[in-house]
């Protein structure tokens, strides 16, 4: 069973990916449950995306021990940080994180934010980056459900700069 939370601060689309990614999940007969929690504000406040996939029943909705953390932001790591498991993976977004406590092990820090303006001329496309990276350091979903969950998920027009921002997170680490 994989535990993941997805964290980072409000607008940076992380309830969609977290949304996406139990989808992804769902379509390759796993079973997946997500949940979410934001601050008040509309942008800019703490956020987190919590998904739980397991190949058999999942008897409790809420991420008690990430074995994965994403960290978009230092706030983010700083506040959710805290319940990652000892041999946890954590991913942060170089590009806003500064700061990673020495007590994590299994860290990897990706632009991630960096490569979405670079390669697709936006921050927005943040989020699928991430799931980009997410899925080549895990084996939560194959990139090609992964990839049609995206699609599935994206607004009309937006398709081919998605795919590309999933294929850049998932060549990059």
């Amino acid at each position: 069973m994989m535990e993941i939370r997805l964290s980072g601060s409000g607008g940076q689309g992380l309830i969609l990916a977290g949304i996406i990614l139990a989808e992804a999940a769902i379509d390759e007969g796993k079973e997946a449950i997500q949940s979410q929690s934001y601050g008040p504000e509309a942008r800019g406040g703490s956020s987190k995306s919590e998904v739980i996939i397991s190949d058999k029943r999942i008897h409790y909705p809420k991420v008690t021990n990430p074995n994965l953390l994403l960290a978009m932001t230092q706030e983010a790591l700083n506040k959710y940080g805290a319940d990652l498991q000892d041999e946890g993976l954590l991913i942060v977004d170089s590009t806003l994180v500064r700061e990673v406590p020495e007590r994590f092990k299994n860290v990897h820090t990706v632009p991630i934010t960096q490569l979405a303006k670079e390669t697709c001329g936006r921050e927005l496309f943040a989020n699928i980056v991430a799931l980009g990276t997410i899925t080549k350091l895990t084996s939560a979903v194959s990139l090609e459900a992964m990839e049609k969950a995206v699609l599935a998920r994206v607004p009309k027009g937006t398709e081919e700069m998605n795919k590309l921002a999933l294929q850049t997170g998932y060549q990059t680490v």
